[in-house]
């Protein structure tokens, strides 16, 4: 059996008093030289220039944007059944003027 003034030397022996100093470019070089100074160029253009997509956009359209994200959640869905119903009604009267182009016959191929 183990001494109770044994266990304490057990773990006094598990203890390690290395310092690593983690500004050492030995113990922790660069991976690939150059990484890090790019790395923060590009955070830095990131950060002060829109995204791609936001370029394209006119400001009716960020309008736009600002006002879909204000939506409430149901205002929101009320909004997409809308546009539905809109998506449906399109859909009729397309459907409707192509039959009338059909019996007026302008949708033909000319004859050659």
């Amino acid at each position: 059996m183990a001494s109770p003034n044994g266990g304490e030397d057990f773990e006094g022996s598990l203890l390690s008093f290395e310092n690593l100093d983690r500004a050492s470019p030995d113990l922790w070089p660069e991976q690939l030289p150059g990484v890090v100074e790019f790395a923060a160029s590009c955070k830095n253009s990131f950060t002060n220039s829109p995204p791609k997509w936001m370029a394209e956009l006119e400001n009716e359209d960020i309008e736009m944007l600002k006002e879909l994200g204000s939506l409430t959640t149901a205002n929101l869905m009320e909004k997409v059944k809308g546009l539905q119903n809109l998506a449906y009604q399109l859909g009729l009267e397309e459907s409707r003027e192509m039959t009338r182009g059909k019996f007026l016959n302008i949708l033909e191929r000319p004859k050659k």
